[in-house]
C-alpha cells in the first residue's frame, strides 16, 4: 500500500510504501483513539466513590441492629402492660377473698357454729414434699407472679367451697326450724277447751274431742304453727271452713271453724303466715279456731306442741 503525500507549498509530491506490519499498526493506532476517549467519557461520567463489599455489610448489619432494639423495647413496653393487667387482676382476687372471709367470718358468727368447724380467719392448710424448682433464676422469679396468683385462686376457691357447705347448712336448719311445730295458732286469745274427753256443747254428753280449741276475736288471725304445704282448704263436715298444712316428717295440722280461708291446696307457707281468719263455721257455738296435730295419721294433743320455745 502506498501513501501520497503532496507539498502544498513547493507542489511537490511523494510516495510513501507502507508494509503488511505498518498498515496494521496504522489501523491499530486509527481505532484505539476513539475507544479510549469513549472509555474515558464512561470514566469520567460515574460516581466519584464506589462502596466495597465490606462497607454494604456493616450498613446492612447496623440495620438489623436498630430493628432489633425497637422489637425489644415494643416487648419490653407489652410485658410492662401486662404485667400491670396481671396486678390489677391480683388486686381484684385479694379484694374479693376478703369479702368472702368477711362474709363467711360474720355467717358463722351468726349461725352459732362450734369454732373451728368454718375458720375464714387463716388460709387453706396445704402440704407435700419439697421439691426443687428446675430452670435458671430468672425463669423462677418470672413464673413468681403467675404462682402467686395460683394461690390465691387456691385460697378463694376454698372460701367459695366452705360458703356453700355453710349455706347448705344453714338452708337446711331453717327448713328445720320453720317445719318444727311450735306456738298457737293465733296472735291473741285463750284456750276454750282442752285435748280429751269432755262434755259436748250440743249434746251434754261425754264425747272425745281430738283437738284444743283458742276462742277470740271473729275475723282475727290465724297462723301456721310451722312452715309446710297445704293439703286441704275448704268445707269439711263437722270442722266448716277448714285448712290442713303437711309439715313432713309425718306432721300434719289443722285449723277448724274458719270464717275465711286464705290459702289453696298446693300452696307453701311458712312459720306465722295467716292461713284463714277466725270464724264459727261448722259445728261450733262461736268464734274460735280448732286446733289438732297428727302424727304419722294420729291425733296427738297439741297442747305439748303449744307449749314449746321457738327454735
Amino acid at each position: 500500500m502506498k501513501i501520497i503525500l503532496i507539498d502544498r507549498k513547493h507542489e511537490a509530491s511523494r510516495a510513501v510504501a507502507l508494509g503488511r506490519w505498518s498498515l496494521a499498526f496504522l489501523s491499530l493506532v486509527l481505532l484505539g483513539v476513539p475507544v479510549g476517549f469513549a472509555g474515558l467519557g464512561y470514566h469520567w461520567a460515574q460516581p466519584s466513590w464506589q462502596p466495597d463489599a465490606d462497607t454494604v455489610s456493616l450498613d446492612f448489619l447496623q440495620d438489623e441492629v436498630d430493628a432489633q432494639a425497637q422489637a425489644v423495647v415494643e416487648l419490653r413496653a407489652q410485658a410492662e402492660r401486662r404485667l400491670q393487667a396481671l396486678s390489677m387482676t391480683m388486686a381484684e382476687m385479694e379484694a374479693r377473698l376478703l369479702r368472702l372471709d368477711a362474709m363467711g367470718q360474720r355467717l358463722t358468727e351468726l349461725s352459732g357454729l362450734d369454732e373451728g368447724e368454718f375458720d375464714f380467719s387463716r388460709s387453706p392448710a396445704l402440704g407435700g414434699p419439697l421439691t426443687t424448682a428446675s430452670g435458671d433464676s430468672e425463669k423462677v422469679a418470672s413464673n413468681d407472679l403467675i404462682i402467686e396468683m395460683g394461690a390465691l385462686e387456691t385460697r378463694i376457691a376454698d372460701r367459695e367451697q366452705q360458703l356453700e357447705l355453710l349455706d347448705a347448712l344453714l338452708v337446711n336448719r331453717q327448713l328445720q326450724d320453720d317445719s318444727y311445730l311450735s306456738g298457737r295458732p293465733i296472735g291473741k286469745g285463750w284456750m276454750s277447751s282442752a285435748f280429751g274427753r269432755r262434755k259436748d256443747p250440743f249434746t251434754g254428753q261425754s264425747s272425745w274431742h281430738q283437738g284444743v280449741d283458742f276462742a277470740g276475736k271473729a275475723g282475727s288471725d290465724i297462723v301456721a304453727v310451722a312452715g309446710g304445704v297445704v293439703t286441704w282448704s275448704g268445707e269439711r263436715y263437722g270442722y266448716g271452713e277448714m285448712v290442713e298444712i303437711s309439715h313432713g316428717g309425718g306432721y300434719t295440722t289443722r285449723y277448724a271453724h274458719n270464717e275465711k280461708n286464705l290459702v289453696k291446696v298446693g300452696d307453701i307457707v311458712g312459720k306465722g303466715q295467716v292461713l284463714a281468719l277466725m270464724g264459727s263455721s261448722g259445728r261450733s257455738t262461736g268464734p274460735h279456731v280448732h286446733y289438732e296435730v297428727y302424727k304419722h295419721g294420729r291425733p296427738v294433743d297439741p297442747a305439748s306442741y303449744v307449749r314449746r320455745t321457738q327454735r
